[in-house]
């Protein structure tokens, strides 16, 4: 008798257990369900009573009006299964005796989301169901050949007004900015879910400028994360006679128009001792000149070009 209890408790156990995994599984599936907003076309049909099938846009206060009813019937926030079950209960009061109702979404104008920017598709894309971002981006076609490292999602909220539990969309007029590193998206680092209202706009390439005694000065094109040692390699290196020891990056302060001034030493950081400072978007490198080498340079030059008039006269 003891094993039977048992093996009855365990039997018991996984049942309960099933039945709970079914019932989180039923409501998350559930939540992910499309709810009707305001603007989308509903297609109503009801059987056996082709004369009032319809096909009615959701009203401004989230009703649709349908034959022979004299009240309209609330639309916005329900599932089509929910909506259809509350339009046989209304025609059951007055007009029918069993109706059977199927409602199917027309047209989803309430519940869309917006990709712009650096991507090969930009446009609004309805969001019947729950979606990743990087589904998102694969719907826009991915980032195009122009796009840097990062994107923003501003997250501007629903004409649906159907707000979860979980939704974490801000109230009255103000929009959420969030800012996302792009390979952590495309890599699956970061979990980010699409909500209706939301615009995401991948950013074109960062850029970066370098001037003074490189070979090459002018801005760059950041596509990735690039260092300051990396910056001026892309600038085809320094000239002669630079002051390796105090080369500046200039960095525009937040929220202002005023820039801060980073002093490093090329020196330390090709032997190994300072590490190598990761440039910013709009950073400036300021290369200088070293006076006293540049004097010595030009004094050696000068006088290496006049050794061949010096000999000519000794002859």
């Amino acid at each position: 008798m003891k094993y039977y209890i048992n093996f009855a408790l365990i039997i018991g156990a996984a049942i309960l257990g099933s039945t709970t995994a079914f019932g989180q599984l039923a409501a998350e599936n559930q939540d992910d369900r499309y709810r009707i907003g305001f603007q989308d076309i509903i297609d109503i049909q009801v059987f056996r009573h082709p004369e009032l099938n319809i096909k009615a846009p959701v009203n401004p206060n989230g009703t649709i009006n349908l034959y022979r009813l004299s009240k309209p019937v609330i639309a916005v926030c329900k599932t089509q299964r929910e909506l259809a079950v509350d339009i046989e209960t209304a025609y059951k009061v007055s007009y029918l005796k069993n109706p059977q109702v199927n409602v199917n979404i027309a047209e989803q104008r309430s519940q869309s989301v917006s990709v712009i920017g650096a991507v090969e598709k930009t446009g609004t894309y309805s969001v019947s169901k729950r979606m990743h971002l990087l589904e998102l981006l694969a719907l826009a076609g991915g980032p195009n050949k122009e796009s840097g490292t990062r994107l923003i999602l501003a997250r501007t909220g629903s004409s649906s007004n159907c707000k979860a539990a979980s939704d974490t969309s801000t109230a009255g007029d103000e929009v959420l900015l969030m800012s996302y590193k792009l390979r952590d998206i495309q890599e699956g680092k970061k979990t980010v879910w699409i909500q209706p209202g939301d615009i995401v706009s991948v950013l074109d390439a960062d850029l970066v400028y370098v001037y003074g005694n490189v070979v090459k000065p002018g801005q760059l094109k950041v596509r990735e994360p690039i260092t300051l040692t990396q910056a001026i390699a892309s600038s085809e290196g320094l000239k002669s006679a630079t002051d390796k020891d105090r080369v500046r990056i200039l960095r525009q302060k937040p929220d202002s128009i005023d820039r801060e001034e980073l002093p490093f030493n090329l020196s330390d950081i090709e032997k190994g001792t300072v590490n190598d400072p990761y440039l910013e978007p709009n950073d400036i490198v300021a290369v200088s000149k070293d006076g006293t080498k540049a004097f010595m340079n030009g004094f050696m030059k000068a006088f290496t070009n006049g050794l061949p008039t010096i000999f000519a006269r000794g002859f």
